[in-house]
């Protein structure tokens, strides 16, 4: 009699590479018995940076889930077993003839393919891992055998090609591995409307490719636009306490982190801040011009925090040393290349803020549609850690909220922040006359070990003269 030869494979909470060393389990999308396939996505997962989707890297049968959705499960401990078919591991035929002890059973788990997959970037890693030798009995264990050279899977026999299938049901997840999910997301496809055309229903890149030419000629009225993106979903409400007592609430994944960063931030960097009011009735004119022209591009969304982004980047570009960091191990300022723009998301999740890279080179319509995607992602809670890594100077819009201003804690690692408050109609003298005008007010809260007032005040006053004149955008760009 023979039997099918099956090895449990365990997958591990991956490596996030970012010096993180937990994440909670958001969502399982599979249970025990279900079939899984390499580059299935399995689970969603927060860290203290984002909310990312865990891709399984092999093929086989879900065994167990050693975890609910909801755990906080430290990185390197196996949150799934499935069950591989195929030969089993080599050290399982000499483990017949005597019992395995256990610095024996966890040699094989060390000479495992070195395919590990990443919570950043999309897709595995891989390359030699370095792993500290475990000790048995108060000695170092024998290290393990060198891994047996991969056997590589018979080649499938021919077979016709496959037909395409028709899109996945609402509620269903579209079946994609990493890569495609990603090239997905750049081209700004719903995997959802995607005809998949792989084997078993998997969306090829191709087929990615093939929807955007679809997408790109098709004739479509325009979508309505985001909300602002400090006005993004609220993050949900906190549990009301009764009179029979208090609640407490574990703060925990982006909650945490913003926290302990907040905290850091404000008892490590002096801060400093100043304000100043700014007629901006040429800027909101300028929006609603922007607006109904579509100058931009078709279905792009123009708000005033577009302008005043555009108005910072501007005056850091006159003022570069304003973008920069402090190295506290090397006792120097950092003077950055790119400007980094981050801004100020409430979320689901908590507040985060993820940046558009190198924003100090885009034109007004690149930066419009970056910041269209930035808000988008964060809206949807799938804001990638690498978006929320290395920003250098940062917009918090206050304004939505319909507050005046405040005083913005710095980012941890910037030299500045300026706050955006609700813009009003006001009594100003224009002309010579009190008249109504559209005024707002500036917050800029800055590092003093890194910028002085002199520079800081540059940078606020060129801000806001810009809001006050947007022709300057031209002639000072």
């Amino acid at each position: 009699m023979t039997t099918d030869v099956h090895s449990l494979r365990e997958f591990k909470m991956p490596d996030v590479g970012e010096g993180l060393t937990e994440a909670e389990i958001l969502t399982w999308y599979v249970k025990p018995g279900d079939t899984v396939t390499d580059g299935q996505v399995v689970c969603e997962v927060e860290t203290a940076k984002a909310a990312v989707e865990l891709p399984i890297p092999f093929t086989g049968v879900v065994e167990a889930l050693h975890f609910p959705a909801g755990a906080t499960v430290d990185v390197g401990t196996s949150i799934i077993a499935v069950a591989v078919a195929g030969a089993a591991p080599a050290a399982a035929a000499p483990a017949a003839a005597a019992p395995a002890t256990p610095a024996a059973a966890a040699a094989p788990a060390e000479a495992e393919p070195e395919r590990r997959e990443v919570l950043v970037g999309y897709g595995p890693r891989t390359g030699s891992v370095q792993r500290r030798a475990r000790r048995t009995n108060g000695a170092p264990a024998a290290p393990a055998a060198p891994a047996p050279a991969p056997v590589a899977a018979p080649a499938p026999a021919p077979a016709a090609p496959v037909a395409p299938v028709a899109p996945v049901a609402a509620g269903e997840r579209p079946l994609a591995k990493p890569p495609v999910r990603k090239l997905a997301k750049d081209l700004g496809i719903d995997l959802r409307s995607v005809v998949p055309t792989g084997p078993d229903g998997v969306i090829t890149r191709e087929d990615v490719h093939a929807a955007a030419n679809t997408a790109a000629e098709a004739v479509v009225e325009p979508v309505a636009a985001p909300a602002p993106v400090a006005a993004a979903e609220a993050a949900p409400a906190l549990p009301v306490p009764s009179a029979s007592g208090d609640v407490r609430v574990p703060v925990k994944g982006v909650r945490k982190a913003t926290a302990q960063a907040m905290v850091a931030s404000a008892f490590t960097a002096p801060h400093v801040t100043e304000f100043v009011q700014v007629d901006v009735t040429r800027t909101m004119k300028l929006v609603r011009r922007l607006k109904e022209s579509g100058e931009l591009g078709a279905g792009v969304r123009v708000s005033p925090l577009l302008l005043v982004a555009k108005a910072l980047l501007t005056a850091v570009k006159r003022h570069p040393e304003i973008n920069a960091s402090w190295d506290e191990a090397a006792q120097e300022i950092v003077l950055r290349g790119a400007v980094n723009l981050g801004i100020a998301a409430a979320t689901p999740r908590g507040l985060i803020v993820p940046n558009i890279k190198d924003a100090g080179s885009r034109t007004l319509s690149q930066l419009a549609v970056a910041l269209g995607e930035l808000v988008e992602t964060a809206r949807q809670g799938k804001t990638a850690p690498a978006d929320m890594s290395g920003g250098s100077i940062t917009i918090t819009n206050v304004g939505v909220f319909g507050v005046d201003t405040g005083t913005p804690i710095l980012n941890p690692g910037e030299a500045a922040i300026l706050a955006f408050g609700a813009v009003r109609e006001l009594p100003w003298v224009h002309k010579g006359k009190v008249v109504p005008r559209q005024v707002t007010t500036l917050a800029l809260s800055f590092d003093h070990r890194l910028v002085d007032g002199e520079l800081g005040s540059k940078v606020l006053a060129d801000t806001a003269a810009i809001l006050e004149h947007p022709k300057r955008l031209i002639t000072w760009g």
